[in-house]
């Protein structure tokens, strides 16, 4: 559709609505912010890149609020996380909140491990599956130990996960979930493990590690800052600050649900097959270009 103003002729090249674009727009001109919270492993621009690639390949991300949207980009920028990449190190989630469509912010596994090792207290993470065939034994009390040795073949059922952790000065910790446990853990504190949509349905088994991996670092001897930035995790903010663990977390954990979304779209990676049209390709590709200039 074409329109005149000023004697310039303008066209609305489609009926996406204007709040979507001016979102993408919000976004390129936060250019000089992203790049401040950023630490020196990721350069603004290919920040900002990613995330433009998640508003257009999830077309829930477009609807949600954008305070809530901003808010949880800035908590990936400031932790220094790739959100929505095959890195799995964060997620950009849309989630029903008191009705109303928001993006919460959730760290992946891989970026829990990230943030560990940035610490500088730990020299070695690891989380793994149990099947039933593995040889596996633990013990707690004066001299906890653990011993796991997985079978070769037919390893069977997954029938628990642990992780365990070793610092630089020779200490070391571990924790055991039987999946019976990451299924009740899962059902009390996840708000959306009953969808189909749920990252527990798509990624159960990364999602149990990250679980047990967040139990296990309760014994760690990290820093306070660190367990700030794991605070982060499944948030909702509206606000945007220089330290964004100080904004307050606007999720209700009562009457929250995961937005259901279309099966071609996967909500633990934001990726779906690329729906837009040419057009809406086009107008994304000048916005991304704009990124550079």
């Amino acid at each position: 559709m074409a329109t005149t103003k000023g004697g310039i002729m303008t066209t609305k090249a489609n009926n996406k609505p204007d709040g979507v674009k001016s979102m993408k727009d919000l976004v390129v001109s936060m250019g000089d912010q992203i790049q401040k919270a950023l630490p020196t492993v990721i350069t603004g621009e290919r920040f900002t890149r990613m995330v433009l690639t998640a508003m257009s390949s999830n077309p829930q991300l477009q609807q949600c609020t954008p305070k809530s949207f901003l808010g949880a980009m800035m908590q990936a920028a400031q932790l220094g996380v790739e959100p929505n990449t095959p890195l799995g190190q964060a997620y950009l989630i849309p989630y029903k909140n008191k009705g109303t469509l928001e993006c919460q912010f959730q760290l992946g596994y891989k970026g829990l491990i990230d943030l560990t090792y940035r610490s500088g207290e730990v020299r070695d993470i690891q989380a793994h599956e149990v099947h039933e065939n593995d040889e596996f034994e633990y013990e707690l009390g004066l001299e906890p130990k653990l011993r796991h040795v997985p079978a070769t073949s037919n390893r069977g059922a997954v029938i628990a996960y642990y992780a365990v952790f070793h610092t630089k000065d020779g200490g070391y910790g571990f924790e055991v979930m039987s999946a019976e446990d990451i299924r009740n853990h899962a059902k009390k504190y996840s708000q959306a493990y009953g969808s189909n949509y749920s990252p527990w349905a798509k990624n159960f088994d990364e999602m149990a590690k990250k679980t047990v991996l967040k139990k296990c670092l309760k014994y760690a001897p990290l820093k306070t800052e660190f367990v700030r930035e794991m605070s982060s995790d499944g948030t909702i903010k509206k606000d945007i600050a220089k330290n964004m663990s100080d904004v307050p977390d606007e999720m209700d954990y009562i009457d929250t649900e995961a937005e259901t979304v279309p099966d071609n779209v996967d909500p633990m990676t934001g990726e779906v097959l690329d729906i837009r049209t040419e057009q809406e390709k086009k107008d994304d590709a000048i916005l991304e270009a704009s990124i550079s200039e």
